[in-house]
């Protein structure tokens, strides 16, 4: 269980802060005590009161206490980690209040002290708060048998979130083997007889013909990557020429990158507000969902406590019964059954509690879940549609590099990687024993 606290004023603005709504979907006021309010904000406004009559600036102690996202944590285990971490820092019977927020399919606390001593009318120092804290929390961790981060075992370990477009963008290259870019040209070659047949026959299948530097006839893909005609079609330089006629009616390869580049940015263009529409379009339905299941969890919550307050009227009504009234009631006080009677009205008490308690951390514990899986949904697809968003920015990108000539040749950059990849992969060459032990020196 994180746990991060902070010294802090400004009660107004906490208590405004942890009964927000808009940013959290269901919050509950567990426990306010030591309190002559019945109302967090009241409540705090008594520390506010309070403190005025000592130098303390930062009356209030505000802790945060995060389980890890795919635990069940019953309350019980919030309310003992709460008096653990009193003890631990020197709160103890301070005025406390502890709330209960849900988000996303998740379930953390927060509780606020005050620091005011009102027997000695100072505010209580909390030294080393924090690193008590942190041990504190790696107790938690090993006593229920949680995952620890690595965060909480030593600082240098965390896990940064480091994932970068560079990472996978490496791995991004040109689609086609060499082998299917051969057999595209030479099926495009067999079914024509002239330029302009050729020249159609490449076009449908993604490469433009152009005039080459030094290698007469040549095709551009639309990622700026040119091929000989001749060395991919299998045919000779003049067969080549002799079909297709005079290379200089050809636009040039600078030319046809600079009109792929501005076809293709104009298509991406418009792939690109498709996908920001649809990304935009989803995020409102997942919104929607949302919001109708919070609808439906509160709903589910007011009812179980409607229910255990009538439940729980009925059996006291019941307990109260028990207890004789009148001449009896002397009676059985006389004879220790009064007292026998109202102790086990005590424990009947306490189990109908603690059986009220788990019902509904049992609907809590349902509702998480719910959320989790809504969320899990939402955050996969919207990081589909991020990553596509990003690849077509990226691309726009490439193709306006492409367009002013600074496209990097892909091929020939696979093909150094390729070859430092292999030099790599070979072994060292095995070491003479023989000759190094001719140059031992005699003893």
């Amino acid at each position: 269980m994180i746990l991060k606290g902070s010294q802090r004023s400004g009660g107004k603005q906490l208590a405004a802060h942890l009964l927000k709504t808009e940013d959290n979907e269901h919050v509950e006021v567990h426990e306010l005590r030591g309190f002559m309010s019945e109302d967090l904000p009241s409540a705090f406004n008594e520390i506010h009161a309070v403190s005025k009559g000592t130098r303390a600036k930062q009356p209030f102690f505000s802790l945060s206490l995060s389980p890890p996202p795919n635990e069940r944590v019953p309350i019980e285990v919030f309310e003992t980690a709460i008096e653990q971490i009193e003890q631990k820092l020197g709160l103890e019977d301070q005025p406390r209040a502890v709330v209960f927020h849900e988000k996303e399919g998740r379930r953390h606390a927060h509780v606020v002290w005050s620091r005011i001593d009102t027997d000695e009318m100072k505010a209580i120092n909390l030294p080393f708060y924090k690193m008590k804290l942190k041990d504190l929390s790696r107790e938690l961790y090993l006593e229920h048998g949680w995952k620890i981060p690595p965060g909480i075992i030593d600082r240098k370990d965390r896990n940064p979130l480091n994932f970068s477009r560079e990472e996978w963008q490496q791995s991004r290259r040109v689609g086609l083997s060499p082998k299917e870019i051969k057999r595209t040209f030479q099926e495009c070659w067999a079914i024509s007889d002239n330029c302009n047949a050729f020249s159609q026959a490449l076009h449908s299948k993604g490469f433009v013909l152009a005039r080459g530097d030094r290698r007469g006839f040549v095709a551009v893909d639309y990622r700026g990557e040119t091929y000989a005609v001749a060395r991919y079609t299998g045919v000779k330089t003049k067969e080549v020429r002799d079909r297709l006629g005079d290379q200089k009616t050809l636009p040039s390869i600078e030319q046809t990158k600079a009109k792929i580049a501005a076809d293709m940015s104009q298509k991406l263009q418009q792939h690109l507000a498709d996908a920001e529409a649809t990304k935009t379009k989803r995020s409102a339905a997942f919104e929607f969902k949302r919001q109708r299941l919070v609808e439906e969890q509160r709903k589910e919550r007011q009812l179980l406590e409607q229910s255990h307050s009538k439940r729980w009227d009925a059996e006291t009504k019941e307990r109260s019964q028990r207890l004789s009234k009148g001449l009896m009631g002397i009676w059985h006080r006389l004879t220790g059954k009064y007292e026998k009677t109202k102790r086990q009205n005590e424990r009947d008490a306490l189990v109908a509690l603690q059986r009220d308690r788990q019902e509904k951390d049992e609907l809590i514990f349902k509702h998480i879940q719910q959320r989790q899986q809504l969320s899990l949904r939402q955050r996969s697809e919207i990081h589909t549609h991020e990553l596509e968003i990003e690849l077509l920015r990226q691309d726009i990108e490439d193709y306006r590099d492409l367009k002013t000539g600074k496209s990097s040749n892909l091929k020939d950059e696979y093909r150094k990687r390729s070859e430092l990849h292999e030099k790599e992969r070979k072994p060292a060459p095995k070491r003479d024993k023989s000759r190094d032990r001719g140059h031992e020196p005699e003893i």
